[in-house]
């Protein structure tokens, strides 16, 4: 990732290592997310997918359940449950219709919009449903 700021000797942007390192703690905690959902009994459909709303972290289905995951991790549980604003869960919602236009075979699925929390030293949480109610 590039920072807005240059390097006046040589006027060419340069990385931020904490942007770098958070991209990092977030793929991890989106692999660890799916693998929590895989042990659920889900299949990933798609991760990171990105669209003109915003990026939906996981998709996944289990049955005729397709669930559109947002992924937090934060220092605790409560934190990560308090980052997910209704401003996400209505981009996410925008990004499911689009995704759900783009892929007919699935309109005739239940619709969940997940959410999946981590925080260090605990175990993660799915939460089926936690921001349809947004």
């Amino acid at each position: 990732m590039l920072t807005a700021g240059y390097d006046k000797t040589r006027a060419v942007a340069k990385p931020v290592p904490d942007r770098r390192a958070a991209e990092r703690r977030g793929r991890f905690a989106e692999l660890i997310a799916a693998a929590l959902l895989v042990l659920k009994g889900y299949r990933i459909l798609d991760r990171r997918h990105r669209g003109p709303y915003g990026e939906i972290d996981l998709i996944a289905v289990r049955g005729k359940r397709l669930a559109f995951v947002e992924v937090k991790q934060r220092r605790t549980i409560e934190e990560a449950q308090n980052a997910v604003s209704a401003r996400q869960a209505s981009r996410l919602g925008d990004s499911v219709e689009r995704w759900l236009w783009r892929h007919p075979a699935y309109r005739e699925h239940r619709i969940g919009l997940d959410t999946v929390l981590l925080g260090p030293r605990c175990l993660p949480r799915h939460i089926p449903d936690a921001l349809n109610s947004w």
